[in-house]
């Protein structure tokens, strides 16, 4: 009995190693993080399942968890709407994993309301009154006489901690009365049914059910949004454990390739390259 115990250890262990072979091998690649990457590292994973037959795997966790994958070695890539935290870099390198950070798109944050709603643009002081619970009614703004429901991401958001940033400076914080959502889907779906709500989603997440104001007289397009004139543009990342190799660096050199740039624009987000 002990001596079959031995060799079903033995084979168990035997079996690990060789799925630990086959992942070194690129046999699949596992990619975490922000909703907002989500649509571009989707649309990648197909595409380089058919020219490559490698399969790859896409979950939406958020920017936070997808940093904790890439520090608990549980992704190969991590996707990102912000730049990796100085106190998540420590904890990657306490644990042996070196983040490097590669830009994959650009991205205009873009400030939306319901398609009904008369006001077209505010100034980012506006939008950070509004925020901070200072304007409370549209009506302030140019708007309808009706109060103003203010719709946020979740703390663990890529794209909530690019709008703390961008817009509400680091000593400002946002009002308690916001409602929380959990994606980029889940606001745009939330202002699309609530005629004076307020939120903001990565841009290639506009479609018609929702309407996006220019920003300090600026609209995010892909000129403005390239050239940085949007005022609150920001970049996309996609990290990685050390300099990529084999599977892991063809895929992170997509964005670079012509077919990679396409995919992004078809996606709604803007190429760097």
């Amino acid at each position: 009995m002990k001596m079959f115990r031995k060799i079903m250890f033995g084979a168990a262990v035997m079996s690990l190693m060789a799925a630990g072979d086959a992942s070194a091998a690129g046999n699949k690649l596992v990619l975490d993080g922000s909703t907002t990457v989500g649509p571009i590292a989707k649309a990648f994973a197909s595409y380089f399942k058919k020219t490559t037959g490698v399969d790859v795997t896409v979950s939406e966790s958020g920017s936070g968890n997808g940093a904790k994958s890439l520090i608990n070695k549980t992704c190969d890539i991590a996707n990102m709407s912000r730049s990796m935290k100085e106190n998540e870099i420590a904890a990657a390198k306490s644990k042996g994993v070196n983040p490097v950070e590669h830009i994959v798109a650009l991205d205009g944050l873009a400030v939306i309301v319901h398609p009904g709603n008369r006001v077209n643009g505010l100034s980012r002081k506006q939008i950070r009154d509004i925020y901070s619970g200072r304007v409370t009614n549209w009506s302030a703004v140019g708007g309808p006489n009706a109060p103003i429901v203010m719709i946020q991401r979740e703390s663990n958001s890529g794209t909530q901690d690019s709008f703390k940033e961008l817009v509400m400076g680091k000593e400002l914080p946002i009002s308690r009365r916001a409602e929380t959502q959990a994606s980029n889907g889940a606001v745009k779906s939330r202002v699309a049914s609530t005629p004076t709500a307020i939120g903001f989603i990565g841009h290639g997440f506009v479609d018609g059910s929702v309407k996006a104001l220019d920003v300090d007289g600026v609209e995010a397009t892909v000129q403005t949004v390239k050239s940085g004139k949007y005022p609150i543009s920001r970049p996309l990342f996609m990290y990685t454990n050390g300099q990529p190799t084999g599977n892991v660096k063809a895929f992170i050199d997509l964005p670079k390739s012509a077919d990679g740039q396409k995919i992004i624009s078809e996606v709604g987000f803007v190429n760097k390259y």
